[in-house]
């Protein structure tokens, strides 16, 4: 018995120091085991960073290729919505430009007229201003030292008031009925009132003022060219359907019956009278008109196209 409790002592002896060692050594396992825990954590925590840190330039570039997009997609939009902002405004992109396209054209069309005859034209040019400079002026010039201006627009008034015909009968051929009137009125009215015609009451005291018609405008009016450029000596510039419509309005000028029923000296110095008389009301115009331009010929041409273009299209 005694040695049966003894062999139990040993046993159990044994086992403590058996279970004391195994306690020695957990603690430096369990803190292996702990080291390698922090040692892992670490690692996940470095790989959850590093993962972060990849994922977030990964965004960047996401947001910023979009960004890119963006500003190259903007571009090619504003373009478009300014297009757009032209047809909301009812405005094609090319009605501008053809609309100066048309203006040009009008004003081509303006002072377009053939010239077929220009070398002749240009001696009668250089001949009309010889004569303007050395002859008509002088004289104009020296006749309005004379003359008041008062009595040379009365002079002009009474030749006026005498051609009363050539625009009644025009007014009439153009189905101006109303001009056609208003020359009868004022005919009458200056007659009698207006001393034969030299002074305008009619359009002073009545408010009738005088239409400007002639049969190179009738022609005009039924759809007539000029057909070609002329330049007259003394007569000054003009085109065939103009020196037509001189001719036929010289029959209806009471002035030119001058010279049936008188010398032609007579009717001659009637008609220069005339003409000096109205050049001395507008002395400085010719001159004005040369210095406005850079080749005088073709500065008077167009402005006699433009003015006789405006006259028909009144």
């Amino acid at each position: 018995m005694t040695g049966i409790k003894i062999c139990g002592a040993v046993l159990i002896a044994g086992m403590l120091l058996a279970g004391s060692a195994r306690a020695e050594g957990d603690p430096d396992q369990g803190q292996e085991n702990r080291t390698s825990g922090q040692v892992v954590s670490m690692r996940n925590e470095t790989i959850t960073q590093s993962g972060a840190t990849l994922s977030e330039p990964a965004d960047g570039a996401v947001s910023e290729t979009v960004s890119v997009n963006k500003e190259e997609t903007a571009p090619a939009v504003e373009p478009a919505s300014k297009a757009e902002s032209a047809s909301k405004a009812g405005v094609p992109p090319q009605s501008e430009a053809a609309d100066n396209e048309d203006e040009t054209e009008d004003t081509v069309e303006e002072v377009t007229i053939a010239d077929p005859i220009e070398p002749f034209n240009r001696v009668m040019f250089e001949f009309n201003d010889k004569f303007y400079f050395w002859a008509l002026k002088p004289v104009a010039r020296g006749y309005s030292a004379i003359v008041p201006e008062p009595a040379r627009i009365s002079v002009r008034n009474f030749f006026k008031n005498v051609k009363m015909p050539i625009r009644f009968v025009n007014s009439l051929f153009q189905g101006k009925f109303l001009g056609a009137g208003t020359e009868l009125a004022r005919f009458g009215i200056n007659t009698t009132i207006g001393v034969a015609g030299f002074f305008d009451v009619a359009k002073n005291k009545f408010d009738l003022d005088p239409s400007d018609e002639d049969f190179g405008q009738t022609l005009g009016f039924y759809g007539m060219g000029g057909l070609m450029y002329i330049v007259w000596p003394i007569l000054g510039p003009a085109t065939v359907r103009d020196t037509i419509g001189f001719a036929a309005d010289s029959f209806l000028n009471p002035v030119s019956y001058i010279s049936y029923f008188s010398p032609f000296e007579v009717g001659l110095g009637v008609n220069a009278y005339e003409q000096i008389n109205s050049t001395s009301l507008v002395l400085g115009n010719y001159e004005d008109l040369k210095a406005s331009s850079l080749e005088p010929y073709i500065g008077v041409r167009d402005a006699y196209i433009q003015y006789r273009k405006k006259q028909i299209n009144k």
